[in-house]
C-alpha cells in the first residue's frame, strides 16, 4: 500500500492510494458493499466483508480489530466494531485496541482522544489511521477539531486519515480542509432508512419536499419525493455524496477549497463552529500548509474570510516584517478598488495622475485601506492575496471590519511614522479612522473620484510635498523593492540581497542589478522577487529559505523529496528558496512543499528549480 500526493490546498490534498493493484483517488468515499447491499457502480473503493467477491479495491470488515487475510489474488485489510466503541472508556480499553492492531502494517485504529495520539502513532508504520469513535467525537466540536489537527501533525504528510460513520454532502469539504482523506457511506444509508434526502445545503425528510430539487438518475424517474422509497432515496444520497466529493477534489486542484468550505458550513451551526475553531485556535496548523500564492481569486463574501490563514499571514507580515520607504514623509491613505491590482483600476489611475503631476512625488507613500486585508502598501499590491481578492461593495463596514482596520492601522503607525497624513477616503472609512490620525488632512468631500475631491487632493499634495527635498525616482523604487523584500524574506535577507544594488525596469516589471549582474526580478504574474543564482549566492548562509540536498544528489531538474537532506521549517509552498549542497548554492526555485514536508516525504517534487549550477 502506497500513497502519493498530487495537489494541495491547505491541509487538504488530492492523491492516489495504491491498493489491490489499483489506483484509488483521494479524498475518497468508502462505499459499504455486502451481499445484501450493493455499492453503486461508480464507487471507487469499497468497504466490504470477507465473504464478498469483488474486483474493485476494498477494505474488508473482519472479526478481529484488523485482519490481514490472503485472498489468493491480493491481501485484504479488515476492521470491526472497534470503530464504533465509545471514546469515553477506560484507558485500558483504548490500549487494548492499540495493542490488538500493533502487528498491522497498513492500517491503525486511533481512539478519538487527543491524549491517546502519541502512544498510538509512536513507531507506527501504518498507512491509514482510522478514528475509532469519530461519530461520537464529532459531536463535540472543540475536542474534535483539536484531535484531527493533532493527529495530522503527528502522522505527517504521507499518511491518510479515515473518519468512519461521519461525513455527508454538507461536511465533506470541511473534513478534507481539516486534513481527513477518507469518509464512508454510512450517513447516506442511515438517512435513507429515515426517508431523508441529503443535499449540500442540508438534509430533508421526503415529506418536507413539495417538489424534487434534484435531477440525479434516481430522482428524475419520479414526480414527487413522497413517491420515492428507500432504494431510490439511497441512490440519490449516493449521487449527492459522489458529486460533492468530485467537487471537493476539483476545488483542491484549482486552489478554491476554502471558498467551497465557507459556503458549505453555512448549512449547519456545528460545521460553522468547527471552521471558526480551526481558524482561531489552529492558525499555525493552517498557515504552515497554506501556499503564499495561488491563481484563484480570494472571494471574501463572509466573515470567515477575515480569519483566513492567508489573510492573517499577510496582515502579520505587513506589521512585523514590512517597513515604509525611508524617504517617504507624506502618507496618502486611499480606498481599495474593485479591479486588482489597484493601479490598473480607473480610480487609482486618477489618483496616480495627481501624484505624477507633482515635482516631488516620491516623497509620498500610498497605503490602501480595505477588507479583509486591512492595509496594503502600494508596493505590495502585486503580491497575493492583495493582487487577487474580491469583496462585496456596499459602502458600509461592519464592526468586525472596523475593529480589524483600526487595530492594524494603529499598529502600523506605531512602527512607521510620517510627517503628514492625507486622507483621501470616503466618509464611511474616515469616521472610524480619523481619531488615529492627528493633524491629518481630508481631501474627499463626497466620492474619492469626484472632480471636487480630486482637486482637493492635488492641492493638498502640492502644498505638502514642496516642503521636502527632492527624492529621486530610482532611489524611491529601490526603497519600494526593499519593502517587498522585507515582506517576502524578512529584514536580514532583504538587506543582504539589496546591498549595493540598483533597480531597472518599469512597473510592474523590475530587475534587481548589482552592476551588470542580475540578482532577481519582480513580475506582475508572481508579485514577489524571483531570484537568479547571483541572488541565491547572497542568501547561501542565511538563516531561512534554504533547502539542503545530499552530497551525492545531482541537480539537473526539480528537487525531489528523497533528495532533501534538511530544510528550513519556515518555508511555505510558493516561497522562493535557495538549494544548497555542502554549504554552497547550487540552485534556486519555488517551493512545492513546506519545509517540514520536504524533510519527511519520500515522494513528490519539493522544489521547482528555475536556475541551477
Amino acid at each position: 500500500m502506497q500513497f502519493h500526493v498530487h495537489y494541495k490546498d491547505g491541509p487538504a490534498r488530492t492523491g492516489l492510494l495504491f491498493l489491490d493493484k489499483s489506483e484509488v483517488p483521494t479524498p475518497g468515499i468508502l462505499f459499504l458493499h455486502t451481499t445484501r447491499l450493493r455499492a453503486p457502480s461508480f464507487a471507487e473503493i469499497l468497504l466490504t466483508d470477507a465473504s464478498v467477491i469483488t474486483k474493485k479495491p476494498s477494505i474488508r470488515i473482519g472479526h478481529s480489530l484488523f485482519l490481514s487475510e490472503k485472498t489468493g489474488r491480493t491481501t485484504a485489510f479488515s476492521l470491526n466494531n472497534f470503530l464504533l466503541y465509545p471514546k469515553d472508556v477506560s484507558d485500558a480499553l483504548h490500549y487494548r485496541a492499540i495493542q490488538s492492531n500493533s502487528k498491522t502494517m497498513d492500517c491503525a485504529i486511533v481512539p478519538g482522544e487527543t491524549a491517546m495520539i502519541p502512544e498510538t502513532v509512536k513507531k507506527n508504520k501504518a498507512m491509514i489511521f482510522i478514528v475509532a469513535n469519530a461519530l461520537q467525537a464529532a459531536m463535540q466540536q472543540t475536542p474534535f477539531v483539536e484531535f484531527i489537527t493533532r493527529l495530522r501533525e503527528n502522522i505527517g504528510y504521507e499518511k491518510l486519515v479515515y473518519t468512519p460513520c461521519i461525513g455527508d454532502p454538507t461536511s465533506i469539504a470541511l473534513l478534507t480542509y481539516m486534513g481527513v482523506d477518507l469518509v464512508d457511506s454510512f450517513a447516506a444509508l442511515m438517512a435513507a432508512r429515515n426517508d431523508t434526502f441529503l443535499f449540500t445545503t442540508g438534509s430533508f425528510h421526503k415529506n418536507e419536499l413539495q417538489e424534487l430539487p434534484c435531477v440525479c438518475p434516481a430522482c428524475i424517474k419520479h414526480v414527487t419525493a413522497k413517491a420515492m422509497g428507500y432504494e431510490d432515496i439511497l441512490a440519490h444520497n449516493y449521487h449527492a455524496f459522489s458529486t460533492e466529493m468530485k467537487r471537493v477534489r476539483n476545488a483542491i486542484r484549482t486552489g478554491s477549497l476554502r471558498e467551497l468550505v465557507e459556503t458549505r458550513v453555512r448549512s449547519t451551526p456545528s460545521l460553522a463552529a468547527m471552521l471558526r475553531l480551526l481558524d482561531l485556535k489552529h492558525y499555525p496548523y493552517l498557515e504552515q500548509r497554506t501556499p503564499i500564492t495561488r491563481k484563484q481569486v480570494l472571494i471574501a463574501t463572509t466573515k470567515d474570510a477575515l480569519t483566513r490563514p492567508e489573510v492573517r499571514r499577510f496582515q502579520e507580515r505587513v506589521i512585523q516584517r514590512y517597513r515604509k520607504p525611508e524617504r517617504a514623509k507624506v502618507l496618502l491613505l486611499l480606498p481599495c478598488s474593485a479591479k486588482k491590482p489597484y493601479s490598473f483600476s480607473k480610480s487609482h489611475q486618477l489618483f496616480a495622475e495627481r501624484l505624477q503631476s507633482l515635482r516631488n512625488p516620491s516623497v509620498v507613500h500610498e497605503l490602501i485601506l480595505t477588507s479583509p486585508l486591512g492595509l496594503v502598501p502600494r508596493e505590495l499590491e502585486l503580491s497575493y492575496p492583495a493582487s487577487a481578492y474580491d469583496i462585496t461593495v456596499t459602502g458600509h463596514w461592519d464592526e468586525d471590519e472596523k475593529k480589524m482596520m483600526r487595530t492594524l492601522l494603529e499598529q502600523y503607525l506605531t512602527k512607521n511614522t510620517y510627517d503628514t497624513v492625507i486622507m483621501h477616503l470616503p466618509a464611511s472609512l474616515q469616521e472610524f479612522t480619523r481619531d488615529l490620525l492627528k493633524n491629518s488632512v481630508s481631501t474627499c468631500t463626497d466620492t474619492p473620484t469626484s472632480q471636487e475631491s480630486l482637486s482637493a487632493l492635488s492641492d493638498a499634495l502640492q502644498k505638502t510635498t514642496r516642503m521636502y527635498d527632492l527624492v529621486g525616482h530610482q532611489q524611491r523604487t529601490l526603497e519600494n523593492i526593499a519593502g517587498l523584500a522585507r515582506y517576502q524574506f524578512g529584514d536580514d535577507i532583504a538587506t543582504r540581497l539589496l546591498e549595493g544594488c540598483t533597480v531597472r525596469g518599469k512597473y510592474p516589471y523590475y530587475k534587481i542589478m548589482n552592476n551588470i549582474q542580475q540578482l532577481g526580478m519582480v513580475t506582475q504574474e508572481r508579485g514577489l522577487i524571483s531570484l537568479t543564482m547571483g541572488g541565491a549566492e547572497r542568501m547561501t548562509d542565511a538563516a531561512s529559505y534554504w533547502v539542503d540536498v545530499y552530497a551525492d544528489f545531482s541537480l539537473k531538474g526539480s528537487v525531489l523529496a528523497p533528495g532533501v537532506k534538511d530544510a528550513d521549517e519556515g518555508i511555505r509552498i510558493g516561497d522562493e528558496v535557495v538549494v544548497r549542497r555542502q554549504g554552497k548554492a547550487v540552485g534556486v526555485g519555488v517551493a512545492l512543499m513546506n519545509g517540514s514536508e520536504m524533510k519527511e516525504s519520500r515522494h513528490g517534487e519539493a522544489v521547482n528549480v528555475r536556475h541551477h549550477r
